[in-house]
């Protein structure tokens, strides 16, 4: 994998991947590359809806709507964006939540409509966000807070105190993920009350990497020790620790399998039947 393939989206209908890599989106498959689309800077996690791949650009603070059919930019949406790199592009209540500002702003976009139909104001920082059990939660970590917002509202209507340097989210598997990077721990909270209900020690830290749930259980791609952990939902237990430690990248989950990018060393992997992984 040539360059820097770092955040992922698997396309469910064939388990190919989606990944952003310097100055261009491109499509992979175990054969080879199907594809690219030539951008500005592509940056922070995408996302798919159906046939359309949302991606945001940090060269022009834009978020693009990309037909996957033509590897094609059908739309451009000026929202701005948070960070330089680290953050996601999250899909729920039939809108895309993206972080617009690092001063504290997420920008609810109309994927039909193609504007912006609220902007929440939030923690600065909040860079990280994820859309479950009907809520978007959204983490700052300089902060160490995680935000829960409500999308009828659209307003924080619930905040905690998370461990130092909250980074990405997972939802599902009975809770939502905190990879809380600073203190190399992740911690799971309760979708119901909005509060710390379990929480596992991985490593001395969890700088960068990823967390996404499925399959009953808690992936977790990390910088150190390993390449990615397997972490049981229910008792917390650590499952497995899979790989050499290789530095940064991101993973995504589907049922038949797993897509790992390893941008450090220039490769990504292709891992099937998760369900034997950590069993």
């Amino acid at each position: 994998m040539p360059g820097y393939a770092n955040f992922a989206e698997i396309d469910a209908r064939d388990n190919s991947v989606w990944i952003n890599n310097e100055d261009r989106i491109e499509h992979w498959s175990t054969k080879g590359k199907l594809g690219e689309l030539v951008m500005g800077k592509p940056c922070g996690a995408i996302s798919l809806i159906g046939g359309d791949l949302w991606a945001a650009d940090c060269k022009d603070g834009t978020l693009n709507r990309i037909d996957t059919a033509t590897i094609k930019i059908t739309a451009k949406i000026k929202t701005g964006l948070a960070s330089p790199g680290e953050f996601n592009v999250t899909v729920g209540a039939g809108s895309l939540w993206v972080p617009s500002d690092t001063k504290g702003l997420i920008s609810r976009v109309d994927p039909e409509t193609l504007k912006v139909i609220a902007r929440i104001t939030v923690d600065p920082d909040s860079w990280y966000l994820v859309f479950g059990y009907g809520s978007l939660w959204a983490a700052s970590g300089p902060h160490s807070s995680l935000q829960r917002i409500d999308p009828a509202t659209n307003k924080v209507v619930h905040k905690i105190k998370v461990g130092s340097e909250p980074g990405f989210l997972a939802a599902g598997e009975g809770g939502i993920w905190v990879q809380e990077q600073g203190d190399g721990t992740v911690a799971r909270v309760d979708p119901a009350t909005g509060e710390v209900n379990g929480r596992i020690k991985i490593g001395a830290k969890l700088k960068w990497g990823e967390v996404t749930a499925g399959g009953g259980k808690i992936w977790l791609r990390t910088t150190e020790d390993q390449m990615f952990v397997v972490i049981d939902p229910d008792t917390l237990a650590i499952k497995a620790r899979i790989g050499p430690q290789i530095g940064s990248g991101a993973l995504r989950y589907v049922d038949a399998g797993l897509w790992t990018t390893e941008h450090d060393i220039q490769t990504m992997t292709w891992w099937p039947h998760p369900e034997k992984i950590g069993n």
